[in-house]
């Protein structure tokens, strides 16, 4: 199995190396435009190797995509990161121009790959990627809600005092910070209601602190947040080569499902070797649908900067 990761900052960095850590494929392609940071990245990882036991393959390469060729995964982090401040709208301008070049040059020597999109505004960019690359719609995977739901799940046990790992918890809709929606009333701890532990106003709390997770860390960092998104695609990554079928929220395209199509937002769906290989619903309650409708309407918003572009 061969993945590639293109952007070689934070998180992409952070991606590979726990892609490589796990040993989840027997190539990692590093790509970036930045000369040699890629390649210093991928020489420092593979110094790791013979310390944490990992025989993966890792290269980096400035801008050649012909490197990247046969690439069963790609990974696309590339554009820029959102600053304290700036809302993910305003990304689109400059991250669609670089999303759009970044898919057309991987699928030109890995025409087959799987496609992983993590650059902001995430839903939107995902959209682009679908319309722009023509893919089967299965290939084409937006990461937020995974990052988000690992979010909501940290929220939860604080307030708890429990382990996240007893927690099961998504975050449905757009990855923004007033378009997520934690799904509170469906959150479990080993298999009952979170409700049972927690009150209407802690809950609450915790929906909030989720949606604005992000902000917080770059309000805190200066810069998005790199551990927790990287690890988030890193796990896609792996049930995806593993055909685990394992459950995340993804942004994928929607024709009916959830009462929304021609859209790219997060739903519950199986990640296994062909992609994403089927929607789950949840069937959300009519207030739930409601603010789903609501963050749809607000991913459509900000496609609708894509034609003025």
């Amino acid at each position: 199995m061969k993945v590639t990761v293109v952007g070689a900052g934070a998180v992409g960095a952070t991606c590979a190396d726990n892609i490589a850590r796990a040993a989840l494929c027997d190539e990692l392609v590093l790509l970036d435009i930045k000369q040699g940071v890629a390649e210093g990245k991928a020489i420092d990882m593979m110094q790791t190797s013979t310390l944490l036991g990992f025989d993966t393959k890792i290269m980096g390469t400035t801008g050649d995509y012909s490197k990247t060729a046969n690439s069963d995964i790609a990974v696309i982090t590339s554009g820029l990161p959102r600053k304290p401040g700036m809302t993910r709208e305003e990304l689109i301008g400059i991250n669609a121009g670089i999303v759009k070049g970044v898919a057309e040059n991987i699928l030109k020597y890995s025409p087959n790959a799987i496609i992983i999109i993590i650059s902001n505004p995430m839903d939107t960019m995902t959209y682009l990627a679908l319309k722009s690359t023509g893919l089967p719609k299965n290939k084409i995977i937006g990461m937020g809600g995974t990052l988000d739901s690992a979010r909501f799940k940290y929220y939860l046990s604080t307030a708890m005092g429990v382990s996240p790992n007893d927690l099961q918890g998504f975050v449905a809709g757009g990855h923004g910070d007033t378009t997520m929606i934690p799904l509170t009333r469906l959150a479990t701890y080993q298999g009952t209601p979170v409700s049972n532990y927690l009150d209407e106003a802690t809950l609450k709390k915790v929906a909030a602190d989720t949606m604005v997770g992000g902000a917080t860390l770059t309000g805190l960092l200066g810069t998005s947040a790199w551990y927790a998104p990287g690890a988030a695609c890193a796990a896609m990554v792996k049930s995806i080569i593993k055909d685990e079928k394992k459950l995340f929220t993804c942004c994928v395209s929607l024709d009916g499902e959830y009462g929304q199509k021609d859209i790219c937002i997060g739903v519950p769906v199986r990640l296994g070797k062909d992609g994403w290989e089927g929607i789950i619903d949840y069937k959300l309650n009519e207030e739930e649908q409601a603010a789903f409708n609501k963050s749809a309407d607000a991913v459509r918003s900000m496609n609708s900067v894509l034609d003025t572009l």
